[in-house]
């Protein structure tokens, strides 16, 4: 049977075929953007300017931040969602260090099953359950509670199986060399584990910290008292209590999307690489 003679492209072709998927990544990338430079630019609108389809603002103005800053509680606001993501971030980590590793490293009737059934819970949505996570979150009496914001959003399997995946790339001679050293399972895990994973922690810290700074349903829910607000729950009742004032809604925004935004250019690189690692095997 004769092989079919491969298929040869001419420079143009591949030329060509570059060109098309630049404007395709053009397209892409103008319409990821252009939401949040309209968001910046009523931001600095003033109110009579908001609906106006002009982009560059005639008379940028600072009044929007001002008065979001000073004449709404907005910093009680900001505490309450870095307070929370912060304890949920280090938390998480802790807990899922140890569990990634055990499911890793670790041999034990059911393993296999354990860590399936922790991933098959990735598959399932916040809304899917949110019912019976809220009765049980009331039953607990831990409503209007830091503690019913905090808790149910510790555990995230996701984080879980990319440690898992990292553990399994990691060589054992490591491990035995501690264990030949005298070395226990807490002694190999804090003295050799957690030191090779630094990237990975890093990485699943801004991942962590950032879902808990843009997290809405759940603390919509759970927390009804103002004064424990999330920025995104606050900026949703904001939008309702003053429903013409857009400018206003987009400086909280944007005041809320800046710091975020910062830290992903800053720490870019470790977000992808973490994505790379959970294809290891």
């Amino acid at each position: 049977m004769s092989k079919r003679p491969p298929i040869l492209y001419t420079a143009r072709q591949v030329s060509t075929v570059r060109i098309v998927w630049m404007l395709v990544t053009l397209v892409l990338a103008v319409m990821t953007i252009f939401p949040l430079l309209y968001m910046l630019a009523i931001a600095f609108k003033g109110p009579t300017e908001v609906f106006k389809s002009n982009l560059i603002p005639d008379r940028p103005t600072l009044d929007n931040f001002i008065y979001v800053l000073t004449e709404v509680p907005f910093w009680r606001y900001l505490l309450n969602t870095f307070f929370v993501s912060v304890v949920v971030t280090v938390i998480a980590l802790f807990f899922h260090t140890m569990a990634g590793y055990a499911l890793a490293r670790l041999r034990f009737p059911g393993r296999e099953t354990i860590f399936l059934a922790m991933f098959s819970t990735f598959l399932v949505s916040l809304p899917v359950i949110i019912v019976p996570l809220f009765i049980l979150v009331r039953s607990m009496g831990l409503l209007n509670t830091y503690a019913g914001l905090i808790i149910p959003s510790i555990f995230n399997a996701f984080g879980i199986f990319l440690l898992r995946q990292y553990y399994l790339s990691l060589p054992r001679e490591l491990e035995e060399a501690a264990v030949i050293d005298g070395a226990g399972y807490w002694r190999i895990y804090l003295s050799v584990i957690l030191p090779l994973s630094r990237p990975i922690i890093a990485a699943l810290a801004i991942l962590f910290f950032l879902a808990n700074w843009n997290a809405f349903l759940w603390p919509l829910t759970v927390a009804a008292d103002p004064n424990l607000w999330v920025v995104q729950v606050a900026i949703s009742n904001f939008k309702s209590q003053y429903a013409a004032s857009w400018n206003y809604t987009m400086a909280a925004s944007t005041i809320v999307a800046l710091p975020m935004l910062t830290l992903f250019l800053i720490f870019q690189r470790q977000i992808m690489e973490s994505i790379k690692t959970s294809g290891l095997k």
